[in-house]
């Protein structure tokens, strides 16, 4: 339930809610962005004014936007002092947080599973939270690699547990 309501919040209402407030690029970098999609359609050989791509460029320059929401959100504001003094001693694994990136590389999507373990040392932090803090991780420009030592980097700074271990699935078949 919200503000005392007797409504109750959908999952999709609730994702929604949370991506209203990642900030956004502002006008001048969607623009810019536009602009660099326009001139990639034509250098493929496309035309840009063709029904299925008058749009194209638009759409793509706020989906890159979503993409790389990453970069314009901090771990402190994501945790938002949501730390919990806690006696537990056992590990705590969070399993299968779903995961989509972009490789820097190529520019090109991975999609896998997450597996974000820790041994608390006093505090602990909420499952969603670190769902919340792959997903961060994840919407940055991107080597699998770098994504599970980022995370557990980001644990280590936030709870000081006892040890951390992060772990990255491919859903992609080689």
């Amino acid at each position: 339930m919200r503000d005392g309501s007797s409504e109750i919040e959908t999952e999709l209402q609730a994702a929604e809610r949370r991506i209203s407030k990642i900030p956004r690029c502002g006008a001048a970098r969607i623009a810019s962005m536009e602009q660099s999609f326009l001139d990639l359609l034509q250098a493929i050989g496309e035309n840009p004014q063709r029904e299925g791509l008058v749009r194209t460029p638009g759409r793509a320059a706020r989906a890159f936007e979503f993409l790389t929401a990453g970069y314009r959100q901090s771990l402190d504001e994501l945790i938002n002092n949501a730390l919990f003094e806690s006696e537990v001693s056992e590990i705590i694994l969070v399993k299968d947080i779903e995961l989509y990136s972009l490789c820097e590389h190529h520019l090109i999507p991975f999609i896998g599973k997450a597996h974000v373990a820790y041994i608390p040392d006093g505090k602990v932090v909420g499952l969603s939270k670190t769902a919340r803090i792959v997903d961060m991780f994840a919407r940055r420009l991107q080597i699998q690699e770098n994504l599970t030592m980022q995370i557990a980097d980001a644990l280590m700074k936030v709870l000081h547990p006892r040890g951390v271990r992060s772990e990255f699935l491919s859903l992609l078949k080689e």
